[in-house]
């Protein structure tokens, strides 16, 4: 699993280097970095099968959402869905591209990967400043006979706006009314405490070398960079270790077909094995397409990820859209992408 993981992130530099080369008929997307590893896998696999190329910019949620409002990229990519309202308003649609899990992440001697466990209030305690010491009695009494250290709490958060710090603010907000109340959830929040990183990148770098840091990451990215993910409490009471199962769990039953948008949220979901801080990815396009050749491509990459892209994002952990809301997807592409005449393009 780890070399699958060094590989796609191999890919993902790779990508960075086909950007500068990028020739007229790649297609051009920019936002999240949380599924950028699995955007960059599929982008090389797909320029293998087709020719055609994808310039991705992971740049984070916030500036995708600029960019493809500015139709300075032919799709944007957040991880916080837009709202009705605003879709319509922008004249955008929005579909799911790929689910995958948030984790916390540390950085402490003799601690390893999924030893250390913590809750949604605890959690929201230390991003509040509440907790400072790793061996408070809060993170104490839910790991008896761990040893902690008498050290300060560095807290890593991401400085750009960012559907990663959505899908965290918007669970440690259902968790933690104090958390809800002083901060929210948001793309990009007042943190009371801690440092930024540019990206999931950079938290992942960041808690790297600060001995006594936790910060946030997409799971791939802790995977990657050998970080210590920690164990977390769901809504059920049960301790679950993040994995594609247990983000599995999380989706089961998310309701897509009724939720205006396809905007459906995943954090702290019903289930025995569910991940609390479970999220989809989501493509943001316009309803109009001024150039219908790149638009069609844009729909041709992600119905070849759909369908030839299930592999590679397990490897990831990351988690396919299942067959139904696969449907919807199209579906929605058929209704509502258009070319400047007004002609359908799918």
């Amino acid at each position: 699993m780890f070399k699958a993981i060094r590989k796609s992130m191999a890919v993902a530099v790779g990508a960075v280097v086909l950007v500068a080369s990028a020739h007229a008929a790649d297609i051009t997307g920019a936002g999240a970095t949380f599924p950028y590893p699995i955007y960059a896998k599929w982008a090389e696999a797909y320029k293998k099968a087709t020719g055609t190329g994808l310039n991705y910019q992971s740049i984070g949620s916030g500036g995708g959402i600029k960019q493809i409002k500015a139709r300075t990229v032919d799709f944007g990519a957040s991880d916080m869905p837009l709202a009705a309202e605003e879709l319509n308003k922008e004249g955008l649609l929005q579909f799911p591209a790929i689910m995958g899990g948030v984790v916390p992440v540390v950085n402490l001697d003799g601690i390893a990967a999924g030893q250390l466990k913590m809750t949604g209030p605890v959690l929201a305690d230390i991003y509040l400043g509440k907790i400072t010491k790793w061996n408070a009695a809060e993170i104490s009494a839910l790991n008896p006979g761990l040893k902690l250290p008498d050290a300060e709490i560095t807290v890593v958060h991401r400085a750009d706006g960012s559907g990663t710090s959505f899908l965290w603010t918007d669970y440690l907000s259902r968790t933690s009314p104090d958390f809800k109340s002083t901060v929210g959830a948001g793309t990009a929040v007042k943190w009371p405490v801690g440092v930024g990183g540019k990206g999931n990148e950079g938290v992942a770098a960041n808690v790297q070398r600060m001995k006594g840091a936790i910060g946030y990451v997409e799971y791939a990215y802790a995977k990657k960079n050998n970080i210590a993910h920690v164990q977390l409490k769901n809504r059920d009471g049960q301790f679950v270790q993040p994995d594609d199962e247990t983000f599995k769990a999380a989706a089961a039953n998310a309701d897509w077909a009724r939720t205006p948008g396809m905007a459906v949220v995943l954090t702290d979901q019903a289930g025995r094995n569910a991940w609390p801080v479970t999220g989809a990815s989501f493509i943001l396009m316009h309803r109009s397409q001024a150039d219908s050749a790149k638009g069609r491509d844009v729909l041709k990459f992600f119905d070849w990820a759909y369908r030839e892209g299930g592999a590679m994002a397990a490897e990831l952990d990351y988690v396919s859209m299942p067959p139904a809301v696969v449907k919807q997807v199209a579906d929605l592409w058929k209704g509502e992408v258009k070319d400047g005449s007004g002609k359908a393009m799918w």
